[in-house]
């Protein structure tokens, strides 16, 4: 029997969707999307089926395409399908067949959605997957907001199959005889998802039979402690942050009773451009240096006897933009910024727009900012550092040019990629990377 009324119960306490919103389903032909979509007809709402064939896999996704049509007639709800020439894309754009899939299929289930007025788009994601997304992150280094994983709801995106986790899943498609059909490329672990799917999870669940609902206790309590650190933060902004004609003054009586304080101070200043490693300079200074100046891109705070300035930097200079690890693509000063997560050390090569970089030594959020002074990076093939005002000297780029320049900053403060121009030497892919991250820059 199908759990129609857990379906609908975590449907409306999450706010996805109403019963008068049309339903854009993703559905692969895997028992999960299979299964959402038997959910979502016996719930009684208005959906149709959209289906990509990436052409990758010749009969098999043939076959998964002719699945999916027949489930649709069977449902009696719209097909939507469509056949790319991935490969042809990935050649033309000089990316990975991963991030061509991603966006082929994103953007043409936004150009379905609109078109064809659906509110939302669901995906077929569960339990399984929001902890295998927590370990991932845990793995490269995450902040509190890569503890929550998937969120139900993001966007025109929505996760109605979060309250199941995989063996449930398993569980009610066999009982109820439901149809579906395989990818054989989930039983590979060359992908560091399926490594953590197949090899650590089983591992962990010997430890822990029930851990899936340790996860959901432990997820709903790294989103409560969000919630109540963003709360903490906009209270102490009322308190800390006084306005000053342009200026914001912060006491240094104040500051120094902050605790945890590398943590408070770091989230306070943060939207500011100041990153972690500014802070860790700040602190002990509070004491002993009036006077001193730390600056970012658009703002500098000056330490004064009694009390911290922060105040906009009269040069021009760019906002720097964070960069959260479930973020796609963000938009900087002209430039569009894609990421792609793959789970193969593939090199981008040809393209100084392009980038490939070692995804375990990437600590979020990053940065995306112009230059400072002060900034160095390790140059790609050499062991010693250099300032970048002297590799812009040396590349003979201008100064209203070298403005322009946008910089990837790692969590740590690390300049990871001078944009078209050069990665760090630090941040490579070599014979030991087992994941990378391809950063594109796009002019727009």
């Amino acid at each position: 029997m199908l759990p129609v009324k857990r379906f609908i119960e975590f449907i409306e306490q999450n706010n996805l969707f109403g019963h008068d919103s049309k339903i854009l389903a993703a559905v692969s032909g895997g028992m999960d999307s299979v299964l959402m979509a038997r959910l979502l007809k016996s719930a009684g709402f208005n959906f149709g089926i959209a289906h990509c064939n990436f052409q990758l896999r010749g009969e098999e996704s043939l076959s998964e395409q002719e699945f999916c049509n027949t489930l649709a007639e069977q449902l009696r709800v719209p097909f939507h399908t469509a056949n790319f020439d991935t490969l042809n894309y990935v050649a033309d754009k000089k990316i990975s067949t991963q991030m061509a899939a991603r966006q082929l299929r994103y953007k043409w289930f936004e150009q379905i959605r609109q078109q064809s007025g659906y509110s939302v788009i669901a995906l077929a994601h569960h339990k399984n997957d929001a902890i295998e997304t927590i370990l991932l992150n845990l793995t490269r280094g995450t902040g509190i907001a890569g503890l929550h994983g998937i969120l139900p709801k993001n966007g025109s995106l929505v996760r109605p199959m979060l309250f199941l986790n995989r063996d449930e899943i398993q569980e009610i498609v066999e009982k109820s005889g439901i149809a579906y059909v395989e990818d054989s490329s989930n039983a590979s672990v060359k992908y560091a998802r399926n490594k953590i799917r197949l090899e650590v999870i089983p591992r962990l669940k010997e430890l822990n039979p029930a851990l899936e609902q340790t996860f959901e206790n432990n997820l709903a309590h790294f989103r409560d402690l969000e919630l109540f650190l963003e709360q903490r933060l906009t209270e102490l902004k009322k308190k800390l942050f006084i306005p000053h004609g342009e200026e914001i003054h912060l006491l240094l009586s104040d500051l120094k009773k902050l605790e945890p304080k590398r943590l408070l101070l770091f989230k306070l200043l943060q939207e500011y451009g100041f990153n972690e490693t500014i802070i860790d300079d700040l602190i002990p200074a509070l004491d002993k240096h009036p006077g001193k100046i730390f600056e970012t891109t658009g703002f500098k705070l000056i330490l004064d006897r009694d009390k911290l300035i922060l105040t906009k930097n009269n040069q021009h200079r760019h906002e720097p933009k964070l960069i959260n690890k479930n973020e796609r693509e963000v938009d900087y000063d002209g430039y569009k910024l894609t990421l792609l997560h793959e789970d193969s050390p593939l090199i981008v090569k040809n393209n100084p727009m392009a980038v490939s970089i070692d995804a375990d030594l990437l600590v979020y959020p990053l940065t995306l900012r112009a230059w400072q002074q002060g900034d160095y990076f390790y140059p790609l093939g050499m062991r010693s550092r250099k300032k970048l005002s002297d590799f812009f000297i040396d590349q003979k780029i201008p100064l209203h040019v070298k403005e322009e320049i946008p910089l990837l900053i790692n969590g740590n403060g690390d300049v990871v990629w001078i944009g078209g121009y050069r990665p760090d030497e630090r941040y490579k892919v070599n014979d030991n990377t087992k994941k990378v991250t391809i950063f594109e820059l796009v002019r727009i």
